[in-house]
């Protein structure tokens, strides 16, 4: 049945929202950015040069968005669908222009993300020369965590492990501290090209070891002090 666009309640459509370990609240989400090639292993294992190509900046639609995991449909039109276990800040102030220093104040927490990637409609795109939003952002590209509290990762955040699984085998593992830009810096960074906002979610890249998974997968991210993100992908 099509929606009557004289029906304001038929585009009434609610606002996707997180967990928020701890609490019954929920923490509505407004936008998703994304970090790409902040991490040297991973610019390299991509073909890259980590000295010449510093982190960039993408975004994924809201209906990505897949809270706390679960069941994720495989994606149509890939044949190579690949995993990115990512650390991800909850913004919660408003910034524009903000100083690193300043930026610790906009962290409202931490989460565990996947960035799921159509890699062959990806690899098409760049070899084309044409954008390739397509291959980041579709239904269920973005399954992440319970959110916790900033606090929760103040001591020993560069010392603090990030691992995928993959139906048990760890595929990533890498400390936080090996990212070129920190939580700070990519707050710092990104906020001079957009003003961010309470809500706005950014998953700040992944580590090397990211590749293939099909069908029945399981895929668990964990990072020290941070809840646990556990998927499985099904078709149809």
């Amino acid at each position: 049945m099509r929606a009557d666009p004289h029906d304001d309640a038929a585009f009434d459509i609610p606002r996707p929202s997180l967990s928020i370990e701890g609490t019954s609240a929920r923490f509505p989400v407004r936008r998703i950015f994304c970090v790409g090639r902040n991490y040297a292993e991973h610019t390299r294992e991509m073909g890259g040069d980590p000295a010449r190509q510093p982190p960039i900046y993408f975004t994924k639609a809201l209906d990505a968005l897949a809270p706390g995991g679960g069941a994720i449909p495989y994606p149509p039109m890939t044949q190579d669908l690949h995993f990115e276990g990512e650390l991800v800040i909850a913004i919660g102030a408003e910034g524009v222009a903000v100083s690193e220093a300043a930026a610790v104040r906009l962290i409202y927490g931490f989460a565990a993300g996947l960035d799921l990637t159509r890699r062959d409609m990806q690899a098409e795109a760049k070899a084309a020369g044409a954008p390739w939003d397509m291959g980041k952002s579709f239904t269920g590209a973005a399954p992440i965590g319970a959110i916790v509290p900033a606090s929760a990762l103040a001591h020993g955040f560069e010392t603090r492990r990030l691992e995928t699984t993959v139906n048990g085998a760890v595929r990533q593992s890498a400390l936080l501290g090996d990212m070129i830009y920190n939580p700070r810096q990519i707050i710092a960074d990104l906020s001079r090209y957009d003003r961010l906002h309470a809500g706005d979610l950014i998953f700040t890249g992944t580590p090397a070891g990211v590749g293939p998974v099909g069908n029945d997968d399981r895929l668990t991210v964990s990072i020290d002090g941070v809840p646990p993100l556990s998927i499985r992908l099904v078709k149809d």
